[in-house]
């Protein structure tokens, strides 16, 4: 494991070269109640940039995984978020990069992207869609909140939060410090900012991830923008699966369809 300061805190991260070297790096950001081993090396996502040979860098966010776990609500926002994404690539001497974020990664990809977006060479948005836009990081309020400060997880009726606790317990992950993120509020994204960023951007989501929406909607927000919908999969299942890994290098290397081609 190695370790960076940002924002005070110390945070955990990967940074896996391929033998023989690398054609390019991509920065990956994990979900809510995730870290880098689950939501990365676990899926087959190290395994499969490294046939690659893309250098692939994987941070815990804060209060997940290795990494520092405040329990402070502020200590989450989401600037503070695309911040540690900035501060590993100065770290790591990154002047350019691809990034890809999954579900609560992918908002903190998105944010990273709009707060440096010369820093960014292909931005990939995996678990996400058209319920993104107009929408807060992560719902305040707080159901999430509540699902993780519950004394006994068989009393949340409500089967996505169970998911998401039950997630959160099998990792091992600090539920206070997730219950503190769920409780920030942030401004929605500024469409006019996803409007004007000009590198590629990818947003892939599972058929069936009813907590998404339709990537396209999403996509067409972009100037470069491109959309995959994954058949059969929902927001777990679509991570690991073999056609979100094929969409994703079919867009790394420029196969994908022309997006005003559609």
């Amino acid at each position: 494991m190695s370790t960076f300061t940002s924002d005070g805190l110390r945070l955990a991260y990967d940074d896996i070269v391929p033998p023989g070297g690398h054609e390019r790096t991509i920065v990956l950001i994990h979900g809510f109640a995730s870290n880098r081993h689950e939501g990365w090396r676990r899926t087959g996502w190290y395994a499969a940039f490294e046939r690659r040979r893309i250098r692939c860098v994987a941070l815990d966010q804060r209060g997940h995984g290795e990494s520092a776990k405040p329990h402070a609500a502020d200590a989450y926002q989401r600037a503070k978020l695309a911040g540690d994404v900035i501060a590993l690539m100065d770290e790591l001497g990154l002047g350019r990069a691809d990034v890809f974020g999954y579900s609560m990664g992918a908002r903190t990809a998105l944010a990273t992207a709009l707060a440096a977006p010369d820093r960014i060479n292909h931005l990939i948005l995996g678990g996400v869609g058209g319920k993104l836009i107009g929408e807060r990081a992560l719902p305040a309020g707080n159901p999430m909140a509540d699902a993780m400060r519950a004394a006994d997880p068989e009393t949340i009726t409500e089967p996505m939060l169970r998911s998401f606790r039950q997630f959160a317990d099998e990792q091992g992950e600090d539920r206070e410090a997730l219950a503190a993120m769920t409780g920030v509020t942030n401004p929605p994204f500024d469409t006019a900012a996803i409007g004007d960023f000009a590198s590629p951007a990818l947003v892939v989501a599972g058929q069936r991830d009813d907590g998404a929406g339709d990537p396209e909607e999403l996509s067409r927000l972009f100037l470069d923008g491109h959309a995959v919908t994954v058949p059969g999969c929902d927001h777990f299942s679509a991570i690991p699966h073999a056609l979100t890994k094929a969409a994703v290098f079919d867009f790394l290397d420029g196969l994908l369809d022309d997006p005003y081609a559609r």
